[in-house]
């Protein structure tokens, strides 16, 4: 990992280093380059809703151009939806989204997928990070100048693919069945294809939170934040809610009831739907290390093997490419249908989730009760972007160790730094609530004395 790339792109609050204009400017030039010296000549750029994505927006696609690759600007659109248009458009090298994901507006980022719709490598990552901090590359531009050209219908262009992932008879279906559904768009990336998608001839939906205004991005709503939704769910008796981050690369669903159903049990409920239909091949689900204990267990019943990647999306791409896996995903969220699509997509785990209820006819508290969710709590602790070795602090170190041994094999601790934000993320999972609380707490208050 570099000096500008963490776990998912280029981070930091916008118009402070590295989300400068600078910066963006020379990535979308390196971009294009990138995508160029591998026989393409087009870049597609797109945002979320985010004040400061027209002005990153357009630092970016100066430097595409000025590498002699053409920008095609695909506006505000999910970052799933920049992928999709990467692996469809022949001759487009390269697609970058700006979008910070769940973070407040205040946030942007830079990511960054090749063609067909795949994030970098770690060795991609480096040759365009080494590029954009090139003092040389500054003074030696291409002689060929690029065009920048907006994209009309990409939302369209977009919806039309996540609907074409559900067969004609499960069309009819929904026109007939009418879901009843509330969205939460977290006044995002979501706000306009949603509406696309989940459209009044299938279903019998609602709107919240997508009248984006810049600032209003991820502010006490979508899927990190369901309180509402949970309540306009029981309020209006709707079937299920969703709720997308700002880039709508994540989904929380809500059963009827207004419970919260995370990414977990979305994994289990689709994971056995897929088994039964004989769509999983080799029986493999690839989750993260921060999956619940319960995951692993309803899995297991279940004859499915359960491969554990490191956190992130891409870590879980990777781990499914090597064990050939077309299931895999987060608790946050972040889930991936290989099947469909080569990357995490909010709206298209929706629909797999709808297939599932309609063709079991099942509720979704009915399906998601397979899985037994063991009490996890996660607490976040601020910290310096020094990131000190946490475990070779004594007192901290003492801490873990005792509530582990307090655990034992009924419970864990999980302990890491954040790869987006200066945190440090301390998980604890347990058989009772109360004291999972306490012991999560214990660990927090002994990091900040000591950290």
């Amino acid at each position: 990992m570099g000096t500008l790339f963490g776990t998912d792109g280029i981070r930091g609050k916008a118009n402070s280093y590295p989300i400068t204009c600078d910066i963006a400017m020379k990535t979308g030039r390196a971009v294009g380059k990138f995508a160029r010296k591998n026989g393409f000549d087009t870049v597609i750029i797109g945002k979320d809703t985010r004040i400061s994505g027209d002005m990153l927006e357009a630092a970016v696609a100066a430097g595409v151009a000025s590498s002699g690759a053409t920008a095609l600007l695909a506006g505000v659109i999910p970052t799933p939806g920049v992928a999709f248009l990467c692996s469809e458009k022949g001759t487009t090298g390269a697609g970058v989204v700006l979008s910070a994901s769940h973070n407040p507006y205040e946030d942007n980022g830079i990511k960054i997928f090749k063609h067909g719709g795949i994030k970098l490598t770690d060795d991609e990552e480096a040759e365009i990070e080494n590029e954009i901090l090139n003092t040389e590359a500054d003074k030696g531009h291409s002689s060929e100048v690029g065009k920048i050209i907006s994209i009309a219908d990409a939302n369209k262009q977009y919806a039309a693919f996540l609907l074409n992932t559900l067969p004609d008879t499960m069309l009819e279906t929904l026109r007939k069945k009418k879901i009843k559904m509330i969205v939460d768009c977290s006044n995002g990336a979501a706000f306009h294809v949603s509406s696309l998608v989940f459209n009044p001839d299938l279903f019998d939906v609602g709107f919240i939170y997508n009248q984006p205004d810049g600032k209003n991005i991820n502010k006490n709503c979508g899927s990190q934040h369901t309180q509402v939704l949970q309540e306009r769910v029981k309020k209006e008796q709707a079937d299920i809610g969703l709720a997308f981050d700002g880039d709508a690369d994540r989904l929380i669903a809500v059963d009827e009831t207004g419970l919260e159903i995370s990414g977990d049990r979305i994994l289990a409920i689709c994971s056995k739907f897929a088994l039964n239909q004989n769509h999983l091949p080799n029986n493999i689900v690839v989750s993260t290390i921060m999956s619940n204990v319960g995951l692993t267990e309803c899995l297991d019943l279940l004859g499915i093997t359960h491969i554990k990647a490191g956190v992130g999306d891409r870590k879980v791409l990777e781990e499914m490419k090597s064990s050939n896996a077309i299931i895999g995903g987060e608790d946050s969220g972040h889930m991936i249908f290989l099947r469909y699509h080569s990357t995490g997509d909010g709206i298209l785990s929706a629909l797999r989730l709808l297939e599932v209820m309609v063709e079991t006819g099942e509720s979704l508290s009915k399906l998601a009760s397979i899985m037994t969710v063991y009490p996890q709590v996660l607490k976040n602790v601020e910290v310096d972007a020094s990131r000190p070795d946490f475990t070779a602090i004594a007192p901290i170190a003492e801490t873990i160790d005792r509530v582990e041994k307090k655990l034992g094999d009924k419970g864990r601790v999980l302990i890491r730094y954040s790869g987006t934000q200066p945190l440090l993320r301390v998980m604890v999972e347990g058989p009772d609530k109360d004291q999972t609380m306490v012991f999560c707490d214990l660990i927090c208050r002994s990091i900040k004395e000591n950290l």
